[in-house]
């Protein structure tokens, strides 16, 4: 659907993308993830075609340049002429995107009934909240249809029953779409992302699958509660390190790995103790992303 190739942008001495990589495939959601000042906004407006790259290649369905009506683009920030309603602001928007007026009232009151907006098509956007004013951008990012909706930071501004219900879009919009965006709200992209892109200082740390990203750098810690008293026994195992007892009864340490983990559940069964819970540490795309980050 979408190839990056070295993908490249300076603004005289300040290079603030450098030789950036990646591909989104069909019906995939990836999520761009990146500290502030990594190059994420820079590259998505790359994308979206509102800023031309000092070198690399983008390439939409095989073409390096693609009609840019398959391309749905919501900003950070979204601007909307206050005086319009949603229904005259999306007609506008919808016109400029090459749609017959006809077309434009069709496809209208499917667009605001998917963002929930339809009871409010006639009132002026002035009065709109933040959240109204995201979900109207988001329906002027898809009332075109495009192939491939690029989002910036969708639900950085929302609250929470906010950012549920773009994150619910998103789920049900890569059905139909390849969808891609930026967040710094982790645990949302988490919810929704197949693959991870994550920038630091205008270049790729890390890309690929979440589930890769985290098993990769998955921790060997794990948790054991017996009925019995582990403080003691636990330190005779050579394979056993950085102890720390939450009780007698329960303690939190390391393991060089999980095949380890049943060896010593084996030694606890042979030991006679009761065993009522083990679990390995899981990481979250928060955790994770702190070490790539910071690495």
């Amino acid at each position: 659907m979408l190839s990056i190739e070295s993908l490249c942008k300076s603004y005289r001495h300040h290079e603030a993308v450098k030789n950036v990589s990646f591909h989104v495939n069909e019906n995939e959601c990836v999520a761009l993830l990146g500290p502030n000042g990594a190059g994420k906004t820079t590259t998505l407006q790359m994308l979206a075609g509102l800023l031309s790259p000092t070198s690399g290649t983008i390439k939409l369905l095989g073409e390096k340049k693609p009609d840019r009506r398959l391309i749905g683009y919501l900003p950070q920030y979204p601007a909307f002429y206050s005086w319009m309603t949603a229904n005259e602001f999306l007609t506008f928007a919808g016109r400029l995107s090459g749609l017959s007026k006809k077309k434009c009232q069709e496809e209208i009151g499917e667009m605001l009934q998917f963002v929930g907006l339809q009871e409010s098509a006639h009132k002026r956007i002035g009065g709109y909240s933040g959240g109204m004013k995201q979900r109207l951008g988001l329906a002027q990012a898809l009332l075109h249809k495009p192939k491939l909706l690029i989002l910036d930071e969708p639900v950085s501004a929302l609250d929470p029953s906010g950012r549920f219900e773009v994150l619910d879009m998103m789920r049900e919009l890569k059905k139909h779409m390849a969808v891609l965006f930026s967040t710094h709200v982790l645990h949302d992209a988490e919810q929704v992302c197949d693959q991870v892109v994550i920038m630091k200082n205008g270049e790729i740390s890390w890309k690929g699958e979440l589930q890769q990203l985290k098993k990769q750098h998955q921790m060997n810690v794990f948790t054991l509660t017996v009925n019995e008293k582990l403080k003691g026994w636990l330190e005779e195992k050579p394979y056993v390190s950085a102890i720390v007892y939450v009780n007698p009864s329960q303690a939190v340490f390391e393991l060089p790995d999980i095949q380890t983990g049943r060896t010593l559940l084996s030694d606890c069964i042979q030991m006679g103790l009761t065993v009522t819970h083990f679990e390995q540490k899981t990481e979250s795309l928060e955790d994770v992303y702190l070490k790539v980050v910071h690495a």
